[in-house]
């Protein structure tokens, strides 16, 4: 029986040993060639009495470059590591015909060191490269002792759950590619294209940008661009998640992979390929599932703890116990299943996210959302629509109406604020015009300011026009005070040192904003609260309105971040929602960051996650997916840990063989790879909320457990790593010079 054992490690030995010799041949043969070419060169440069320059060598002997050599051929690695289980079920059939025919030992002893090769080369890398003894090193000491006690068929088994689980991973990563390809990927080969006034059929690669391209009912539109001339009705539901069809026509912007209901329209291009929204969501999702979660952390961090005590202790209890219990006790270890598990719930989550509308830009946020218990809401373009409403204009005298609405057009024409675009709005509805300005000076959280030949023109708030030294005339200061009250926004408009006007805008909550606020509420969100850079009445108003706990006014950009910070330091899991690009500092400081910026700003939104249509609706599903992630998380290591209790059990209470330990980890392993697998709809909302709060009770009467494995884990690493988790514990409401308790 140890013979086979050498038999194996000679065998391995041999292989590695003609590797290593041809390789030197290899490389005297290059050189000796080289040397030729040189020797050559310099005979023929002697000749010509010319100075040579160093040789080229030709491509063709040139060794392959480095980053060449580690692209790997996903398919080709797929059939490769099928192979290898096909052929670990060969051997596990030889050896159980070896029952019958004696003769074929041999055989299945040849297959077995064939399919042992590519593990091996693993256990060597980790040996000799890493210098350390990881998973594989263990379990391949486990099929060693398993072959040695003559289990000739169990060490075929232990090697096909091997390379299975291999090729599993490989076949899940495949999956998972192409899943996201499915959701997004639809793009025709060819299109139709206008050149000159005809529509001409093209390959959709020669599309450039500036091309116009004819989309007509039933067609998919292969590029982003802008309607120039039609009018259609476009199924977005990949993209946006929004059930019903949205209305284009000319001027309003359009993406790839989006379908044209009914209608014809006129599209110029304005990105096309890998530059597209669709792309970039694809690739964001691709790369969202490369993070790894924090269970996934934990279960790895104890895995890659145990491993070289568990190593230690094997090589004590051999002589002493023998090989088959200290090989049942080695397959107590939780092996490499959470690091195939994990990525797995977490893709199959985000892709549910991605096919509501919801774009998961890393998958740590999905994870994280369901233990926020603070919620921030920007107010502008949050809470309220994105544009409010001009609601009136003041004048002073010697100046009309249209004439003030005029001066802010021009002084906002170049901005992209929701105020700037009501104003804008408003003007183009008055059929105003006004020259495109080119030099304006924008001050975040203040206002414009724009040289004219009639003097200095100023826009913005009353802060801005007292911090420029300006005056508020008595009627204006008395109408300010009157649409604050109220709840509507003030917008100065001076020329020179002088207010010549000013105008009133109203705000529009979103539609069904309360009937949110109060859904998060039942899904567990303790704190909800408004930031808003506005001024305290319309803030307060607003947030009475919705029925918030807190609401902070007259906030700068910057001083978003010290309100997420302070929370933080009180304990709170803060999620900030907001405009990913303006609220930036704000979002990169929260927990988990919310954007309702739309599918229009993925390229620069700083935002973990983005609404792609832009509303508010789907947040409760996005908890409620968070939760179900988290769940399946907290099963998929419960169902990691759960079979190597047991075989702890069988090695030293149940005295079980090494084919029950193996069966064990399969059998488990198979209930958390059915569990991740295992489709969910998104239900109603009292469903979602009864089945959130009966997670949540169950979480914590699972956590004391699991918390105190951690603890132990932890503080064998603590002494040597700096730990960054903050505190769950409740915290004290904010009292900040800042902060307006809502009534």
């Amino acid at each position: 029986m140890l013979f086979s054992v050498g038999a194996v490690f000679a065998t391995y030995a041999g292989v590695r040993l003609f590797e290593e010799r041809k390789k030197v041949r290899e490389e005297k043969l290059r050189e000796r060639r080289a040397f030729a070419r040189e020797f050559h060169a310099r005979c023929r440069a002697r000749a010509a009495k010319v100075v040579p320059s160093p040789p080229e060598e030709p491509e063709t002997d040139q060794p392959v470059e480095a980053p060449q050599s580690l692209r790997v051929d996903p398919q080709k690695e797929l059939a490769r590591l099928e192979h290898y289980t096909n052929m670990s079920i060969a051997t596990m059939g030889i050896f159980g015909l070896r029952l019958l025919v004696p003769a074929l030992g041999p055989v299945g002893m040849v297959s077995y060191i064939y399919t042992a090769m590519p593990y091996m080369r693993d256990v060597e890398k980790s040996l000799v490269k890493d210098r350390k003894a990881n998973v594989d090193v263990l379990f391949f000491l486990a099929d060693m002792l398993t072959l040695g006690s003559g289990s000739y068929f169990t060490a075929g088994f232990g090697l096909w759950l091997i390379h299975s689980a291999k090729s599993g991973a490989q076949k899940a990563k495949d999956n998972s590619d192409k899943m996201i390809a499915d959701v997004f990927e639809q793009l025709p080969q060819k299109v139709w294209l206008l050149v000159d006034g005809s529509e001409i059929e093209v390959p959709f690669k020669q599309i450039r940008p500036g091309d116009t391209v004819v989309v007509a009912t039933g067609q998919v539109i292969p590029v982003d661009g802008i309607v120039t001339e039609g009018l259609a009705a476009i199924d977005q539901r990949a993209l946006t998640g929004e059930s019903q069809p949205a209305e284009k026509t000319v001027g309003d912007r359009v993406f790839a992979n989006t379908a044209v209901i009914t209608g014809r329209v006129l599209i110029m291009v304005e990105k096309s390929g890998e530059d597209t929204t669709a792309s970039r969501i694809s690739q964001l999702l691709v790369s969202s599932v490369g993070y790894k979660s924090d269970i996934q952390l934990k279960g790895e961090k104890w895995a890659d703890l145990a491993t070289q005590p568990m190593l230690i202790a094997a090589g004590v209890m051999l002589p002493v116990v023998g090989a088959v219990t200290t090989a049942v006790f080695i397959n107590s270890h939780f092996g490499n299943r959470i690091r195939l598990l994990a990525p797995m719930a977490t893709l199959r989550h985000i892709t549910v996210a991605a096919q509501h509308g919801m774009l998961v830009k890393d998958g740590r946020a999905l994870e994280k959302l369901c233990h926020v218990d603070t919620v921030l809401f920007d107010k502008t373009g949050t809470l309220t629509s994105d544009e409010p409403e001009v609601l009136r204009i003041f004048t002073c005298p010697g100046y009309e109406e249209q004439g003030i609405l005029r001066y802010a057009a021009m002084a906002e024409g170049k901005v992209s604020h929701p105020i700037a675009r009501a104003i804008l709005k408003a003007a183009m509805d008055a059929h105003l015009s006004w020259p495109d300005l080119e030099d304006s000076q924008y001050k975040v959280g203040y206002g414009i300011t724009v040289e004219l030949e009639e003097g200095v023109l100023r826009v913005g708030s009353i802060r801005f026009m007292t911090g420029s030294g300006i005056g508020i005339p008595q009627a204006i200061d008395a109408a300010i005070g009157h649409a604050h009250s109220v709840g509507n926004t003030m917008i100065m408009v001076a020329m020179d040192r002088e207010v010549i006007g000013a105008i009133e805008l109203q705000p529009s909550v979103r539609p069904d904003t309360s009937e949110l606020i109060r859904h998060l509420r039942e899904l567990g969100i303790r704190h909800m609260a408004i930031v808003s850079g506005d001024h305290g009445g319309p803030t307060r108003k607003l947030a009475e309105e919705l029925g918030m706990d807190e609401y902070f006014h007259d906030i700068l950009p910057e001083q978003k971040a010290d309100i997420v910070t302070n929370l933080q330091a009180k304990g709170r899991s803060v999620c900030f929602i907001g405009d990913g690009i303006n609220d930036a500092i704000a979002m990169r400081e929260a927990d988990v960051s919310i954007s309702l910026a739309g599918a229009n700003t993925i390229a620069t939104d700083v935002a973990e996650i983005i609404m792609m249509d832009g509303d508010l609706a789907g947040l409760g599903d996005l908890f409620y997916i968070s939760h179900k992630l988290d769940q399946t998380l907290h099963r998929s290591l419960e169902l990691t840990i759960a079979p190597g209790v047991l075989n702890l059990g069988g090695a030293f209470v149940f005295h079980y063989g090494i084919m029950a330990s193996l069966l064990v980890n399969f059998g488990f392993g198979g209930l958390a790879l059915a569990d991740v697998l295992k489709p969910f709809k998104l239900p109603d909302r009292a469903e979602m909320a009864k089945s959130i709060a009966s997670g949540a009770r169950g979480q914590r009467r699972k956590k004391m457990g699991i918390t105190r494995v951690a603890n132990a884990a932890d503080s064998v690493t603590n002494e040597d790593e700096d730990g960054d988790s903050r505190s769950s514990e409740s915290a004290a409401p904010v009292t900040t010079p800042i902060v307006q308790p809502a009534s």
